[in-house]
């Protein structure tokens, strides 16, 4: 079905970004396309894995939605889709991003760009405090009283860190600090992967009120990596919960620090309001704990998103303009402190949930996996079928995994494709007599299923539980770059995982963060509005 849409000039979008009223911009094509020049204030959601994002991202249906695109036909793509799942206010940008960029308005390259460009304002305008690799490691040498407080996730901490670094997510900082942090003379020295969340790490400790000194790493690990010192994987040690005491001053800074951001706070009742009114207003509901709590039992519709992740990568979460937010936690610690960086960024509708959960309230698991519309049906083959029809030469096996999956690991001899793609990428495969669909967990290859049969003749199956299942079965992995059907467009590779040019990508990764602040001046249309911190604290950092 051909989609005629409403087109918006780029200077009538804008118009609208300014005013009142709730607006999402949407960049449906791939991540990679997106991190070479975007609009500031759109998100990034991909034509290829739209309906896994969908409903997460637009939770109310009547919101007004812009796509953009190359002006190369993917915004009535999209369109088609989200009219099928029920969006029916679309609109597409006059002439993409080109469109924009020829209106005089400012596009920016990278990912998070919103988010890391509040990090660096943060440092520009507060004049965060930082040491330098070389410093700190004289620091460590002369053995001075300092630790080193990794803010990225567990996970990101686990791969690749500075030797004696404690992990603690960015959201947790305020909740856990004074349990590992008992002098205040012990410099606390906050590091990332980059920059962005040492500063902001660094700032959420000085906006607190902690007495120690407290400064940010400059360049983080990358910073590290490119002084010449070593790093290291597979780190344990984590900041330990904190005692009654560290509790107790935790949550009067962290609420005192929302109170002073406008962060309002919700009862029950508040809550249930909200939720009645979420059919005129999008509502968004995260609980910003950990996934391993999470999953140990949240409160039923909120979704799992660390609090440091909510400020880190914010457009990837909130879509919409002007919405409503609720954040939640257990401990009256890590939703304050979110909820007040939110505050910061320029969001208007900021509350936190103080409600004790009842039994009726208790759900468990991870997030639920939220995909929209139908999934079509086809023949499944187990791993070991599979495994017997690839001895068939006729027998063509495309992987729809993010191209930085298929690097880790793929079924031999299978082809990566971008599945928004896959009539270019059938002109790269070889002759098929079969084809058989599969990605990480098989969802994204059963919702291609249709797509490719469209455009093929040969029969097309699906791998039952995709990659994974053949991974449990104790089946061979590949990994690299073999196979490539389309170019992997779909992905913004970090500085670390380019090995042939690591620290070339870092020191134009660290320019371009540092550059981002004059990006976001020329583009023009922040509304950040800072905290100062209390007086003892800046007395402190001097």
């Amino acid at each position: 079905m051909a989609i005629t849409l409403v087109s918006l000039p780029a200077g009538e979008l804008r118009r609208w970004l300014d005013n009142g009223d709730e607006l999402a911009v949407l960049d449906v094509r791939e991540e990679g396309e997106f991190g070479g020049g975007h609009l500031l204030r759109s998100t990034n959601l991909p034509l290829s894995r739209l309906e896994n994002q969908l409903t997460r991202l637009l939770p109310r249906k009547g919101v007004p939605l812009v796509l953009v695109d190359d002006d190369n036909g993917l915004a009535e793509q999209a369109a088609e889709k989200l009219m099928a799942y029920g969006y029916r206010t679309l609109y597409r940008l006059t002439d993409g991003v080109a469109g924009w960029r020829q209106a005089g308005w400012q596009l920016v390259r990278g990912n998070y760009v919103f988010s890391k460009a509040f990090g660096e304002y943060v440092e520009h305008v507060l004049a965060t405090p930082h040491i330098s690799a070389q410093r700190l490691q004289e620091k460590i040498s002369a053995g001075e009283d300092l630790v080193i407080i990794d803010s990225r996730t567990f996970a990101e901490y686990q791969w690749i860190g500075i030797p004696g670094a404690v992990s603690c997510p960015g959201a947790e900082l305020i909740l856990r600090v004074k349990q590992r942090v008992t002098s205040p003379d012990t410099l606390v020295v906050v590091n990332c992967g980059g920059r962005t969340r040492s500063i902001i790490g660094a700032q959420t400790l000085i906006n607190a009120g902690l007495a120690n000194p407290v400064v940010s790493l400059q360049n983080g690990t990358q910073g590290w990596h490119l002084a010449g010192y070593r790093t290291v994987a597979g780190q344990q040690d984590r900041l330990d919960a904190p005692d009654r005491a560290a509790l107790r001053w935790a949550r009067q800074a962290a609420r005192t620090m929302a109170q002073r951001s406008g962060v309002v706070t919700l009862d029950r009742a508040g809550l249930h309001r909200l939720e009645a009114e979420s059919r005129a207003g999008t509502l968004y509901r995260f609980d910003v704990r950990s996934g391993e709590e999470y999953r140990q039992g949240h409160r039923r519709g909120f979704l799992s998103v660390e609090g440091g992740q909510l400020i880190q990568a914010t457009n990837t979460f909130i879509a919409v303009h002007r919405a409503r937010i609720v954040l939640a936690d257990d401990d009256g610690v890590r939703a304050y402190t979110t909820a007040s960086w939110l505050r910061q960024m320029g969001f208007d509708q900021v509350f936190v949930l103080d409600a004790p959960l009842t039994p009726a309230d208790y759900w468990y698991g991870d997030s639920p996996e939220i995909v929209a519309g139908p999934q079509s049906q086809a023949a499944l083959l187990s791993p070991f079928e599979l495994l017997s029809r690839q001895e068939d030469e006729g027998v063509v096996v495309i992987d729809l995994a993010s191209s930085r999956e298929y690097r880790q690991g793929h079924i031999p001899g299978a082809w990566f494709a971008i599945r928004s793609r896959l009539a270019q990428a059938l002109t790269a495969l070889p002759p098929a007599r079969e084809y058989v669909l599969t990605s990480p967990d098989g969802l994204t290859a059963r919702l291609a299923l249709t797509e490719l049969a469209a455009l093929v003749t040969a029969p097309v199956s699906l791998l039952a539980g995709g990659t994974r299942a053949w991974q449990a079965a104790r089946l061979p992995l590949a990994s690299g770059d073999e196979h490539l059907a389309n170019p992997p467009v779909d992905v913004v590779l970090k500085a670390f995982e380019q090995p042939e040019r690591r620290e070339e990508a870092m020191r134009a990764y660290l320019r371009w963060e540092q550059d981002l602040v004059a990006q976001i001046e020329r583009e023009g249309s922040t509304r950040f509005r800072l905290l100062s911190p209390p007086v003892a604290a800046r007395d402190r950092q001097e």
